[in-house]
């Protein structure tokens, strides 16, 4: 007021403001989208990421590409964020979503440029938004639970861009058979549990030696070398109980005076464990499944009466065992009868350079496995994201029912019938739908570029098929054209296009609405010299 400047903020902070802060914001999140955009579709290409450690992974999945990535813009980051509950969600459409996100953005960012205020803009995407569902809902088809083609079809789609694409036929029988086995009925719907789906890697062999086995598979052995590697008509038992002997809770000490006083002490651990053994011999259980230790008193005489048994099982695994056999876990030694479950087999194969535990042959199993092969560990692991992208999809389509089809059809049709709603609106509101709908075109256009072909004339073409011919028309990179997407049996679940769609909009909305970035000034150094935080934004102001 009288010339002297006034400070509130800490010396060092950084502030920036209005459009500055705008299209800051716009950029960090368009860099990310870009990074990641010709990853998408049939013709994607992978990335490479080596981590600080020297570790290699490729994959064009969206989700693992930026999990992988180190950022330090919060706008960024935010994005990023926006893949990892895509991925919570759905499973699938990791890249897409923050590929439209990206897009919505850099229309955004021309009408500011126009001075229409984010208000607006931020209102006219609001109802682009939900006219969106609405417009997939009216495009969708109805799938029931024994449509086991559409639901291979989805799986296939799934797989597609992945670099288990050439086997994808296998590997979606196998997915649609492994999600159909675990899907149970709630209040007179089928709901999947992908959960309930083991997967087991392992390097060696090729992806056509990937099998769905109806039972569990343990990365384990049995306990001692005399117990049967195979046994028939297995009878299970779970216990959640250590077959050993347990410390004392309480320091004692025993005054011994004599060896026969050790004698008798070793003699009386010997009878307890005794005990226990002929407590599960009793029970008429041949394999003997322990989430903790056993003793080598215990295996002797479990091995003497040819039961097998196997020890220090992750809880996940006992809990899918009991699924598959029928079994009930329990942490008493007594009446054990009642707790005991069945398989036609367990058995001890050798996979690769390891043995494993199969327990298989269960009746309605609730619990399956999945066993991968290849002849990579990299390939492995991107098997590994196939599988469990195409299994998310599948039991999205079995939850939902709904799907619509592929190829960037979907954002066509929306691209068009949003055009005529902003017809709706007067106000500058209807630029922004506008802009919304052009959004909706970066899907169909990306495939087009990542399969070679000119977007252009692609995008011309199905806005023509689409007004003739209805809404099935998408981009077809295998052929280079534009075609039928139900006739070649490309189906995305209902679910994945509208958490992609609505959580781009959401996410592009709140980025609009930043108008004020105020960064703490970075420490020099913390202790014992660590760097300051590269985000700088996670201090207090």
């Amino acid at each position: 007021m009288y010339g002297q400047p006034v400070y509130i903020m800490k010396e060092g902070t950084e502030r920036t403001q209005g459009r500055d802060a705008q299209r800051n914001n716009i950029t960090a999140a368009r860099a990310v989208s870009e990074a990641i955009r010709s990853a998408l579709g049939p013709k994607g290409m992978d990335k490479m990421l080596i981590d600080n450690f020297g570790d290699t992974t490729v994959t064009n999945d969206g989700a693992t590409i930026l999990k992988e990535i180190e950022v330090s813009h919060p706008a960024a980051k935010f994005v990023i964020d926006l893949a990892k509950t895509q991925d919570q969600e759905t499973g699938d459409g990791t890249t897409t979503v923050v590929v439209i996100a990206g897009e919505l953005l850099k229309q955004a960012e021309e009408l500011l440029d126009l001075d229409i205020h984010p208000s607006i803009i931020i209102e006219g995407y609001r109802l682009a938004r939900f006219k969106a569902d609405e417009i997939l809902d009216g495009m969708s088809t109805e799938v029931l639970f024994d449509n086991d083609k559409t639901l291979r079809a989805v799986a296939e789609t799934s797989m597609s861009s992945k670099i288990v694409s050439g086997e994808k036929g296998l590997l979606a029988e196998i997915v649609v058979k492994a999600v159909k086995a675990i899907s149970e009925d709630k209040d007179g719907k089928k709901f999947a549990d992908i959960d309930n789906i083991q997967i087991q890697k392992k390097k060696g062999g090729s992806l056509v030696d990937a099998e769905l086995i109806d039972g569990i598979i343990m990365d384990k052995e049995f306990v001692h070398s005399d117990m049967p590697k195979k046994i028939e008509d297995a009878k299970i038992l779970l216990l959640d109980k250590g077959l050993e002997l347990s410390k004392t809770e309480i320091d004692a000490k025993i005054n011994i005076t004599s060896p026969e006083q050790i004698q008798a002490f070793l003699d009386n651990e010997h009878e307890m464990l005794k005990e226990m053994a002929d407590k599960i011999i009793a029970s008429g259980a041949n394999v003997v499944l322990c989430q903790k230790g056993i003793d080598d008193i215990i295996q002797h005489y479990l091995a003497k009466k040819d039961i097998s048994a196997v020890r220090r099982i992750k809880k996940s695994d006992m809990e899918k065992l009991a699924k598959a056999t029928g079994a009930q876990i329990t942490t008493s030694l007594e009446d054990l009868k009642d707790y005991i479950g069945n398989a036609n087999l367990a058995e001890e194969r050798s996979i690769g350079d390891d043995n494993m535990i199969f327990v298989t042959g269960c009746e309605n199993p609730k619990a399956v496995s999945i066993i991968i092969r290849g002849g990579t560990e990299m390939i492995v692991d991107e098997a590994d994201r196939a599988i469990h992208d195409a299994l998310c999809v599948v039991r999205q389509v079995i939850n939902d029912k709904q799907v619509v089809p592929g190829g960037g059809a979907p954002e066509i049709r929306i691209s068009q019938k949003l055009g005529e709603f902003a017809m709706d609106y007067t106000s500058k509101v209807q630029l922004a739908i506008e802009k919304f709908a052009k959004a909706m075109e970066i899907i169909p256009r990306t495939l087009a570029e990542n399969a070679g072909l000119d977007p252009i004339d692609v995008l011309s073409e199905l806005h023509g098929q689409h007004a003739k011919n209805g809404h099935v028309f998408g981009v077809n990179p295998f052929k280079s054209k534009v075609d039928d997407m139900a006739k070649l049996n490309v189906w995305e679940p209902i679910s994945v296009k509208k958490q992609a769609i609505s959580g781009a909009a959401e996410a592009a909305e709140m980025i609009l609405r930043i108008d004020d970035v105020i960064a703490a000034k970075e420490l020099s150094g913390g202790a014992g010299g660590m760097p300051p935080d590269p985000g700088g934004m996670d201090e207090d102001f």
